[in-house]
């Protein structure tokens, strides 16, 4: 445990008995008396600087917990849109950090799987894609996948059903940083 430092105390009357603290002042060797009464009726407080969690990034060790109905995640800003041209196979370009993606209305024929690009400079090999179909088209009737790269991502989309779909589907993607090490 460390020492603890007080460079002043006020003076007061001399007391006897159990209630009575003895503190030594460090710059004096003098020692002072406080009492429990007055410790604890008149003690004056003093807000401590603690800082202020601003710029591009706040880093932490150990775990972060979010109480009762707390949320985590992006800020206005950090998303946007963005909707495929030719077909289901054309990339994509949109840098932010989460998003949507609206594909184009091709046909994605029963069981086959069309790959396209999302050209995506917050994206780092190993990142994480979360995606969700969110709207548009036949819901439960598509499965999504990514690979990450460097300033990319490879999204794959499978048609799951019986049939062709012609379905301009709205995938959305959060971008988490990941790492191996």
């Amino acid at each position: 445990m460390a020492n603890i430092a007080i460079s002043a105390l006020p003076v007061a009357a001399s007391q006897a008995g159990a209630d009575v603290l003895p503190i030594v002042q460090a710059t004096t060797s003098t020692t002072k008396q406080l009492s429990i009464t007055n410790l604890f009726t008149s003690p004056a407080f003093v807000t401590p600087s603690l800082g202020v969690a601003s710029g591009t990034s706040v880093t932490t060790t150990g775990n972060q917990v979010i109480s009762s109905t707390g949320k985590h995640g992006y800020a206005t800003g950090a998303g946007g849109t963005v909707t495929q041209a030719t077909s289901k196979a054309t990339g994509v370009t949109l840098s932010k950090s989460t998003g949507q993606i609206t594909m184009n209305n091709a046909a994605l024929n029963l069981d086959v799987t069309v790959s396209f690009t999302l050209t995506n400079t917050v994206i780092e090999a190993g990142d994480i894609l979360i995606l969700n179909h969110i709207s548009g088209g036949t819901a439960g009737s598509y499965l999504l996948n990514a690979q990450s790269a460097a300033g990319s991502a490879s999204i794959n989309v499978r048609n799951i059903t019986a049939g062709s779909l012609s379905e301009a589907i709205v995938i959305a993607f959060a971008v988490i940083k990941a790492v191996t090490a």
